[in-house]
């Protein structure tokens, strides 16, 4: 099977089945973000415990690419300190800004190296990043920084 192909199936198959969509009462912080340039939004919560990203949980409407992405940052970063978590998000970053030179390195990004052929199309770049946009911001605020 193609690596593009199979790339595919894993955005589709987080897109149906999203990890961590529903958000719970308990949290340390909670963020909403919209991504303006198509009407993708995304509400995520974030619980820190001792340094560790304890749970995310998050709600959303979009596209395949917001929703699956958003599925995978949630799923990767529970069970992570704050600092790998955060090291994640700038290393998808990276990925997402690539214009699709780079295949981002799965030790770190576990599923979220699907994603690398969406840096070659600009206009999808901001629906990946949305959820590990709102990760972040919500990590920050909940550290108070």
């Amino acid at each position: 099977m193609e690596l593009d192909s199979l790339y595919q199936e894993v955005i589709l198959d987080h897109y149906k089945n999203p990890l961590h969509k529903k958000l719970k009462s308990s949290y340390s912080a909670q963020v909403h973000h919209v991504n303006p340039s198509c009407g993708d939004e995304i509400t995520l919560n974030v619980t820190l415990e001792g340094g560790l990203v304890k749970d995310v949980s998050w709600e959303g409407v979009g596209c395949s690419i917001s929703q699956a992405s958003t599925s995978v940052a949630a799923d990767l970063m529970i069970g992570k300190t704050l600092e790998q978590a955060l090291s994640a998000v700038e290393s998808f970053s990276a990925l997402m800004s690539s214009k699709g030179t780079a295949a981002g390195d799965e030790e770190i990004l576990e599923d979220g190296v699907a994603f690398a052929g969406v840096s070659k199309f600009p206009a999808r770049i901001k629906c990946a990043l949305l959820g590990w946009m709102a990760f972040k911001d919500a990590a920050l605020q909940s550290t108070g920084k």
